[in-house]
C-alpha cells in the first residue's frame, strides 16, 4: 500500500503510532533503545488541521523549511502546546537568521560562514540558544545547501572554536538515487572525529537504516501526514527531499 492510499484509509493519530512502532523495532535490531531515537514529524505545507491530529496523539517535535510558513503557523500552536519543539530543516536565508532563533527550537541547517556568524551574533544579541546542526552535503550535489565533507572539520572547528556555538550534531539529505548507507557512514565518521552527538538522517523511505546507522533524529513526514499535493514541496526536489 502506497502513502497515498494509506493516507485514505487509515488517521494521522494511526500512522504515527505505526512509525513509532517502525522506531521502536529499528532501534532493537540495532541494539539500541527506542529513546535514543527522536522522530521529527516534518509538517511543511500541511496546515493546523493536517498537525492537530499528532500534537493530540501526543507527538511533540516537529520539523518546518521554511521560517515564513512556520511563522504564520506555529506561534498559535505553540500557546496550546507549549512544550512543542520547532526544528528547522530547510535552507535558512541570512535576513531570516533573527526570525529563525525567536521561533525555533532546534536548527538543523547550519551550512556556512555567513550563516553561522549570523547565527553566533543573534543569539549573543537575544540571549536564546536553539540548539544547531551542521548540514553536510555528503554526495557534493550543486544544488544542494550543505558544507562539503572534505571542509567539514575546518567549519565545525570554526563554529565552535571561533564562533563558540554549540554545535549538536550534524544533518544530511543524500542523493535521491544512490544507496543511503555510505551517506548515513560518512555522517557518523564526520561526527565522531569531531565528537558530535547529534546525527539528523533518514526519512519515510529509509528511516530504519538510518537508525542501523546510528542517526538520533529521524525526520518522517509522508509516512505520518500523507502526500503532499500543494506548496514548495509538490514543486521543488530540493525541498521535498527534507522529510
Amino acid at each position: 500500500m502506497n502513502t497515498s492510499e494509506k493516507s485514505e484509509t487509515t488517521t494521522v493519530g494511526e500512522r504515527l503510532a505505526l512509525v513509532r512502532q517502525r522506531i521502536a523495532r529499528a532501534a532493537e535490531d540495532a541494539g539500541r533503545r527506542f529513546g535514543d531515537v527522536t522522530l521529527v514529524c516534518v509538517s511543511k505545507t500541511f496546515g493546523v488541521e493536517d498537525i492537530l491530529p499528532a500534537l493530540e496523539a501526543g507527538e511533540r517535535i516537529f520539523g518546518e523549511n521554511r521560517v515564513q510558513e512556520a511563522k504564520a503557523k506555529w506561534p498559535a500552536l505553540k500557546a496550546r502546546f507549549p512544550d512543542a519543539e520547532l526544528h528547522l530543516i530547510g535552507p535558512l536565508q541570512s535576513n531570516k537568521v533573527r526570525e529563525a532563533v525567536e521561533l525555533f527550537d532546534v536548527i538543523e541547517t547550519v551550512d556556512r560562514p555567513k550563516i553561522a556568524e549570523a547565527l553566533a551574533a543573534e543569539i549573543k544579541r537575544s540571549g536564546r540558544h536553539p540548539r544547531l546542526f551542521i548540514e553536510i552535503n555528503t554526495g557534493a550535489e550543486p544544488q544542494k545547501a550543505g558544507v562539503l565533507p572534505d571542509a567539514a572539520d575546518a567549519f565545525i572547528a570554526h563554529c565552535v572554536g571561533t564562533l563558540g556555538l554549540d554545535i549538536a550534531g550534524l544533518m544530511c539529505i543524500p542523493p535521491e538515487n544512490e544507496q543511503r548507507s555510505p551517506h548515513f557512514a560518512l555522517l557518523a565518521d564526520i561526527a565522531g572525529r569531531n565528537g558530535l552527538g547529534g546525527l539528523s538522517m533518514g526519512m519515510s523511505a529509509d528511516f530504519e537504516l538510518a537508525i542501523q546507522l546510528g542517526a538520533t533524529h529521524v525526520r518522517v513526514g509522508s509516512a505520518i501526514f500523507g502526500a503532499r499535493t500543494h506548496g514548495a514541496a509538490a514543486n521543488d526536489p530540493h525541498d521535498g527531499a527534507r522529510g
